[in-house]
């Protein structure tokens, strides 16, 4: 168990794990940004042998893993003892970083600059705790072992996101332009695109979680939501980054496979591979002609509008006919479908030598990673390089452009000031990039929008968020912070493509329909029908938020209060 709260030697009475001595080290601002380095690895990117941050999102509804997700399913029935989330040692250190950094000497915007970058992780993980745990106990210096801090009680949410804000504030006064920054150091931009995330997420938390048992005793989301809006537009105005568009009609998939981001307009921050220097992942080796051991799901893939920019469930260019190949489905549909789902055709490997691989079925033969669960195949991440079928060296993206527009968008909409020109300067260039009509302030109504009691306009912005986000790893985020398990999790079984009249598919697989291919009393793959045969069982009361561990609560002397319904 790690924790600032019990009372070991290693945690309260050691320098952080390097055991840099500020003292003996810190004399120049290269030593602050030494130090600052371990932060650096904090960030979800590729890694492990599997198809990378492009199979974050298991945790939702957007993918279905071959191993069903806990938290979803609702399954978990004790506290913990202990859990490694509960950690507090990456806050600690920051703390011990900002109360000694003043003993370098040299040039002070990068000092400060240092300093900036200190206040934005500290941010960071904060937030990663809010988002678990909810409000938590808040610590901004280090410990002694008769220290009373070592005995708080949880901070309301709604505080913690305020004094998280802060943080960034500081970040974004001290952190250097991009044009002036280090490359791959967090620079001010990151710090706003933060701080729109981290603010519409606590905006539309306490807005629809109000009421309930998991609401902030005071509900801020005003205050957050146009916290979030002036992130956005800071960027917007600051003119520094654009949407990537290289010309083609596949410009979305380019966006997410190339080697070296360093000269795209939209990336603001990625991490750089190099086999070469021993630093490489497998996503090239998984995706997209394995399968991955996941699928895309029917209820993501229904989401993509037709090409008028109308909802699948009024288009007269959409028919349900289509839904027998995989071809048809993405006839006439956003172009960001198909370059998200594989589909017959589509290039999976350029060989030498030999013919290319081109794809023309889902994989259904092979098993664990080397499977797809739904049939709607991952194409979106993918390379084609055959040099990268085991090793592969793409960038991952933690901070894209694309995400602010969106967060701008969200945050005015759910403010109720949303204007056809935020949606023009937000929305509509996602859209236009792809070849999509514009997003009215009035848009055609879906007779079968996700969220019935809400606008249609609120309805289109978080479509297009999940549509453009997809596979990112930012479904379940937007889920909890909506409170949206029980239009789209709870009894809900993920589904896939309808096998069963599909034609060549269902002729291909005869001998698996009904074995290793389950499928539901409509012909559509269910790939959880056995495992979950009532579908998910999140607990309303209890779910959105993580249990604190009982040893926790045991060591602060009982002032950390349990989570509800734990």
């Amino acid at each position: 168990m790690v924790s600032f709260i019990g009372c070991s030697d290693d945690l309260l009475n050691k320098l952080p794990e390097d055991e840099i001595s500020p003292e003996a080290y810190w004399k120049t601002p290269n030593d602050l940004a030494l130090f600052l380095n371990q932060f650096y690895t904090s960030f979800q990117v590729h890694s492990g042998f599997n198809g990378g941050t492009f199979e974050i999102d298991n945790n939702s509804d957007n993918l279905a893993d071959i191993f069903v997700n806990t938290r979803l399913v609702g399954n978990s029935t004790n506290v913990p003892t202990s859990d490694a989330s509960w950690n507090f040692n990456s806050i600690r250190a920051v703390n011990f970083y900002l109360e000694n950094s003043s003993t370098a000497q040299g040039d002070e915007v990068t000092i400060e600059h240092y300093n900036g970058e200190a206040y934005f992780f500290r941010a960071m993980f904060y937030f990663n705790l809010l988002k678990r745990y909810g409000g938590v106990p808040h610590i901004v210096k280090t410990l002694n072992t008769d220290s009373p801090e070592l005995y708080s009680p949880r901070l309301p949410r709604n505080e913690l996101a305020t004094k998280i804000v802060a943080d960034l504030d500081m970040a974004i006064a001290k952190l250097k332009p991009k044009s002036s920054a280090e490359s791959f150091r967090v620079h001010q931009g990151i710090a706003l695109a933060l701080k729109s995330t981290i603010c519409l997420y606590e905006g539309t938390w306490e807005k629809y979680h109000d009421g309930t048992v998991f609401a902030a005793p005071t509900n801020e989301s005003t205050k957050f939501l146009e916290w979030a809006a002036e992130a956005a537009k800071t960027l917007i105005d600051q003119g520094n980054y654009s949407l990537y568009n290289n010309g083609t009609d596949k410009t979305y998939w380019d966006l997410f496979n190339q080697i070296d981001y360093s000269g795209n307009p939209e990336v603001m921050f990625w991490k750089k591979y190099s086999v070469s220097e021993g630093v490489s992942h497998k996503v090239g080796h998984y995706l997209p002609y394995t399968g991955s051991g996941t699928g895309v799901t029917k209820s993501l893939v229904d989401s993509y509008l037709a090409l008028d920019g109308q909802p699948i469930s009024v288009s007269s260019m959409y028919n349900v006919n289509q839904e027998s190949s995989l071809t048809d489905i993405v006839a006439n549909r956003d172009p960001r479908l198909a370059q998200t789902i594989c589909t017959p055709g589509d290039l999976i490997t350029v060989n030498s030598g030999v013919a290319d691989e081109i794809f023309e079925f889902p994989v259904f033969r092979g098993n664990n990673e080397i499977t797809s669960t739904t049939g709607f195949q991952i194409y979106k991440g993918g390379t084609t390089d055959e040099a990268q079928r085991y090793d592969s060296w793409t960038g991952a993206i933690i901070f894209r452009y694309a995400e602010v527009l969106l967060n701008y968008a969200e945050a005015k909409a759910e403010l109720g000031t949303l204007t056809q020109g935020d949606l023009d300067i937000s929305i509509n260039l996602l859209r236009t990039r792809v070849g999509m009509p514009n997003l009215s302030t009035a848009p055609v109504a879906d007779s079968n929008k996700a969220f019935p009691a809400l606008s249609d306009v609120v309805n289109e912005i978080r479509r297009e968020r999940r549509v453009e986000l997809a596979l990112e790893g930012k479904r379940f985020d937007d889920l909890m912070r909506w409170a949206a398990a029980d239009e789209l999790i709870v009894g809900k079984r993920l589904l896939g493509f309808k096998i069963i009249g599909s034609g060549d598919m269902e002729t291909e697989f005869t001998d698996l329909i009904g074995n290793s291919i389950l499928v539901n009393s409509d012909g559509n793959i269910d790939p959880y029908k056995n495992t979950i045969p009532s579908g998910f069982e999140f607990k309303i009361g209890r779910d959105y938020l993580s249990p604190i561990p009982t040893e926790e609560i045991v060591l602060s002397l009982e002032n950390l209060t349990q989570n509800p319904g734990w």
